[in-house]
């Protein structure tokens, strides 16, 4: 009954879309005003985090800033990419890849580039989502941001009211003098990052994205190939994928709502498992729904989200062989929480968590979120 409450609450607020830009759209967006030159922007967020119920006191951490650089040679060509620091004390390169303007909605792109499957891995800036944390489906089994080095094409046909990406890229590294994969996270500890990345086989990604109802924005998102490995040769050190992803985004006046599933199959797990001693499984996915109402009046510049969030995922839906099936793994989460825009580009945020697994007589783990986001 509890969750069939839930979803009353977020069936109800499913009404009406508006355009959202991610960091790389809004700097070829800017870059079409000009001729020629610099763009440059960025995004970060502060995070407060306490999970209940442990020793472990409260975290306060500058958990990412973000610099956005794009460079426009000439109408056709463009350079963009995001410089990261996380936790102050880490760097990373986000993004970083040309855009070649073939023809009117047609785009060749190569480098180092976001993987286009579901919401968050591309629309990850703290102002675009509602709560502290992006939701956990996007870290434990997408798992935002996850970028791959990659050729492809990008574009829209406004006559079918669709855009589309489709690019060839290297994927997740299975193996590199250990196996890397395993049931608790799933494919997150294999992603390469563009850091002297592991190329053993080349992988397909697409998304399409249906923007022709009015303000519904609906997309497939599309993986699938094999993990890469330092040691190609020994079969137990890859295994392969296929990744499916169905998303909706809709807002009308004050409400909106959002909602994603994600599936994923793996092949060769029980060869990978006993040469490692790992627990990777064989099959994991989930889903979540969201929906929100804006509590200021339309007609203010600001908005004030008050959002309610149910996700249910599991990294070990099926597992190959003796595996047995870790219950841990198969999560619950509620968040409710307040988003305050008090900007255009300016957000404080705070939340409530309630975390459970399906293992018998686990009780749920309550974690309080406070922060602060920035993108421009």
């Amino acid at each position: 009954m509890k969750n069939t409450s839930i979803f009353v609450f977020l069936l109800a607020s499913f009404v009406n879309a508006q355009e959202q830009y991610n960091s790389a759209s809004t700097q070829l967006s800017k870059l079409q005003t000009i001729e020629s030159g610099l763009s440059i922007g960025g995004y970060g967020e502060v995070t407060y985090n306490n999970l209940e119920g442990t020793l472990t006191p409260a975290e306060i951490d500058v958990q990412r800033l973000v610099m956005l650089f794009a460079y426009k040679f000439d109408n056709r060509t463009s350079f963009v990419t995001e410089i990261e620091f996380e936790h102050v004390k880490e760097v990373y390169v986000e993004q970083a890849f040309v855009n070649y303007s073939v023809a009117d909605g047609v785009n060749l792109r190569g480098g180092l580039m976001l993987v286009p499957m579901g919401i968050i891995n591309e629309y990850h800036e703290p102002t675009t989502f509602n709560g502290v944390e992006r939701p956990s489906l996007d870290s434990k089994i997408v798992p935002s941001t996850w970028r791959e080095m990659g050729l492809g094409v990008s574009g829209r046909v406004n006559s079918a009211s669709l855009r589309y990406q489709a690019y060839l890229m290297n994927g997740f590294l299975s193996y590199g003098e250990s196996h890397k994969l395993r049931g608790s996270d799933g494919l997150r500890k294999g992603r390469q990052k563009g850091a002297e990345s592991v190329a053993s086989d080349a992988n397909f990604a697409g998304r399409v994205e249906y923007y022709g109802l009015p303000k519904l924005k609906l997309g497939l998102s599309y993986y699938i190939g094999n993990t890469q490995t330092t040691n190609p040769e020994q079969s137990n050190t890859q295994v392969g994928l296929s990744m499916f992803g169905f998303d909706y985004r809709y807002v009308n006046g004050r409400f909106s709502s959002r909602g994603q599933l994600i599936a994923a199959s793996l092949s060769d797990t029980q060869a990978y498992n006993l040469a490692g001693t790992t627990d990777l499984g064989s099959a994991m996915g989930g889903y979540y729904i969201e929906g929100a109402y804006n509590l200021l009046p339309l007609h203010r510049s600001q908005k004030l989200d008050l959002f309610l969030r149910y996700e249910n995922f599991n990294t070990h839906q099926k597992t190959a062989g003796d595996l047995i099936t870790n219950d841990a793994y198969h999560r619950n989460e509620t968040t409710f929480g307040l988003s305050y825009h008090i900007a255009n580009g300016a957000v404080f945020k705070m939340d409530y968590q309630s975390k459970s697994t399906a293992v018998d007589g686990s009780a749920a783990v309550g974690q309080l979120n406070m922060g602060l986001g920035v993108f421009f």
